[in-house]
């Protein structure tokens, strides 16, 4: 009787052990079915700064399939990374998503965005370095801040450009109140258009309220502004300006055919450049002509015309 009890004792305890070891491999394989599901991603995500439960809530919310009990696992492999992360990949198991935005970082571009500068070689260059073909924003000429960027390589091109868009259109506003008070984009552009008139032409900052000066008495005196470095617009922006072009040229560019302001920025400029062009140096100068690495200014065409024949001697 006793041997009959303990058999039967035996045989509970295999049972409840088979359908625990069952139940666990049941759990496994249900966790190792989830954990493999696959995830479809942009190769680069941004992941905000915040605690985990945090991050799994954004990530919701961008319809990533990832949930509270997603928690456990990306706490086993440590904390989730912040800014734009490389996931070198556009599929991937969720596993491997897990690992990923706690593991990857961002692989990074540098683009340098210099002052005098057009858009033509600055959206190539970056489309070159983010590997995005054709790339290009629609945003104004001359408006981009000149500044060192640290683009992530597989960022979308509409976030590339409302990136760069939202930091030039800080930068620009700081400027105008600082300038004027006011931000008044329509009074601002005229100024932008100068400003960039002065970058293509001065030799240097110091240069810069001289160069505004003379643009601002043509204008009141009705002359055309004749300068050439409002042909190296566009994809010009490299080009000898050659007799040929001033005469065949008849985009709104050309200030020796055309009175007045081009219609467009000529390129990106510094903020020397827009500063000259609100506060212009306070001379009667209409004339000035390069000479060596700086320019000599002149009231009259006669004073030009001797600055000239000076800077041949030269």
């Amino acid at each position: 009787m006793k041997r009959l009890i303990k058999n039967i004792n035996i045989k509970k305890i295999f049972t409840k052990t088979m359908e625990g070891i069952i139940i666990l491999l049941v759990f496994i394989i249900v966790i190792l079915y989830y954990l493999s599901r696959p995830v479809y991603s942009n190769r680069v995500v941004y992941i905000p700064k915040g605690n985990t439960n945090y991050t799994i809530k954004y990530l919701n919310k961008r319809d990533f399939d990832i949930y509270k009990i997603d928690k456990v696992i990306i706490d086993y492999f440590g904390y989730p990374q912040a800014g734009w992360v490389d996931l070198k990949a556009t599929k991937m198991s969720k596993l491997d998503f897990l690992y990923k935005i706690t593991h990857s970082k961002a692989a990074l571009a540098k683009v340098i965005i210099i002052p005098g500068e057009t858009n033509y070689f600055i959206f190539k260059q970056i489309g070159k370095k983010l590997k995005i073909k054709n790339f290009k924003c629609d945003i104004d000429e001359g408006f981009l801040k000149p500044d060192t960027y640290y683009l992530p390589i597989g960022m979308k091109p509409s976030r590339v450009c409302e990136y760069l868009y939202n930091i030039a259109l800080k930068w620009h506003k700081d400027l105008s109140y600082k300038f004027t008070g006011i931000w008044n984009y329509k009074v601002y552009k005229t100024k932008l258009i100068i400003a960039s008139i002065i970058q293509k032409e001065a030799a240097s900052s110091q240069e810069m309220p001289l160069i505004s000066a003379v643009i601002y008495n043509r204008l009141k005196t009705h002359m055309k502004l004749q300068m050439d470095g409002t042909l190296n617009y566009g994809k010009y922006s490299h080009t000898k300006v050659t007799p040929y072009m001033l005469r065949n040229n008849n985009s709104f560019y050309n200030t020796y055919k055309h009175y007045g302001l081009p219609k467009e920025p000529v390129c990106v400029v510094s903020k020397f450049a827009i500063k000259a062009a609100f506060f212009p140096a306070k001379v009667n100068y209409l004339y000035f002509v390069k000479c060596g690495k700086h320019h000599i200014f002149a009231t009259t065409y006669k004073e030009h015309l001797k600055n000239i024949r000076k800077c041949k001697i030269k």
